[in-house]
């Protein structure tokens, strides 16, 4: 399905940004070890500094590298939503660097459940994008294809085709699972039951 693998890896590992479907929004991302790139996202989206980008993969055992240990309710999301339209904020570890996270201790994962977004994450090194969504800050976010292009064509390096796995439209749920104690940050396409 995915064409342009060679384009994809070369665009990342020289510090670009791409744009891809996810089963919720549109997504900017680069790779987590490229702070020249992580720097771009902000200048491209004009987002405020301390606002976080989050860590998303095809599978959780790539984004467990950068944190500590989930908590147990942490882990019940986990088994019962991914892959999906959740992102779990818990603390990160000394692999996870400060500019992805604006300082804090805490970073959000997340596996959409999409298969153009899978792919592009088996190709690429460590299979862990930095992201956030495709469109400039304070505006709403790109839902089709056309609406990533028009966005960002002009600001990231690459905007890869969704070959017809369209995002369904609705930003993800976000939960805090820090010391054991669930705080849903923004309710979004799941409702969380436990």
């Amino acid at each position: 399905m995915l064409k342009n693998k060679d384009e994809i890896i070369n665009v990342l590992t020289n510090d670009g940004v791409i744009v891809y479907v996810t089963d919720t929004v549109w997504g900017l991302g680069c790779l987590p070890s490229s702070e020249k790139a992580v720097k771009k996202i902000y200048e491209i989206k004009k987002r405020e500094a301390q606002k976080p980008l989050i860590l998303m993969s095809n599978e959780v055992y790539n984004l467990l590298d950068y944190v500590k240990p989930i908590p147990k309710i942490g882990q019940k999301l986990i088994k019962k939503y991914f892959p999906g339209a959740l992102t779990v904020v818990t603390y990160k570890n000394e692999n996870t660097p400060s500019y992805i996270t604006s300082g804090m201790e805490t970073v959000g994962i997340r596996v959409p459940d999409n298969e153009v977004f899978r792919q592009i994450c088996e190709i690429i090194p460590g299979h862990v994008l930095a992201t956030t969504s495709a469109n400039l800050s304070h505006q709403s976010s790109a839902k089709t294809y056309e609406q990533a292009f028009e966005n960002m064509s002009d600001l990231a390096d690459l905007v890869i085709e969704d070959y017809g796995c369209c995002a369904k439209g609705l930003e993800s749920t976000v939960a805090g699972v820090m010391n054991d104690e669930l705080r849903i940050f923004r309710q979004g396409a799941i409702n969380i039951e436990i």
